[in-house]
């Protein structure tokens, strides 16, 4: 490799993981205000998610689904315990194991969140067969990555 492009190699916007980075800090400012309307932030509304597809999963499953530490998703659980959108008890069949369900203020925040897709979408400026191979191809990629491990 050549000084120069070596150089180039290092530079902050060739940077494959900057690109990545910046574009989800872009995304997160503008579900801000649409979150800020359902009074949760960004990882609120993943874990809300999470739950909207399937309630009644243990901390772990939310965990790998998101892929976070338990470590880092208990404060957001026990935050949105502490809101009234979550319940969380512990598995009579496994004591260690913790179970999250949704509330009744939570399923019908789920109706209030309905448009945020479609905002997003907007904001973008793509088509959903763009966002839909963009998202097919970030996967594969995160894929790769974890292969890499």
């Amino acid at each position: 490799m050549e000084t120069n492009d070596a150089n180039a190699a290092l530079l902050l916007d060739n940077q494959l993981c900057f690109a990545l980075h910046s574009a989800s800090l872009a995304m997160t400012k503008v579900y801000k205000p649409h979150l800020d309307k359902l009074g949760v932030t960004y990882p609120q509304y993943l874990a809300l998610l999470v739950l909207w597809e399937r309630d009644g999963l243990s901390v772990s499953d939310i965990g790998e689904r998101l892929y976070l530490d338990s470590g880092t998703l208990t404060p957001l659980l026990k935050r949105l315990e502490a809101q009234g959108l979550v319940d969380r008890s512990r598995d009579p069949q496994d004591e260690r194991r913790v179970v999250i369900r949704l509330t009744a203020a939570a399923r019908a925040l789920k109706e209030q969140a309905a448009g945020i897709p479609a905002c997003i979408l907007g904001a973008t400026g793509c088509d959903v067969q763009d966002v839909v191979r963009l998202v097919g191809e970030i996967k594969a990629m995160r894929a790769r990555l974890a292969g890499a491990m």
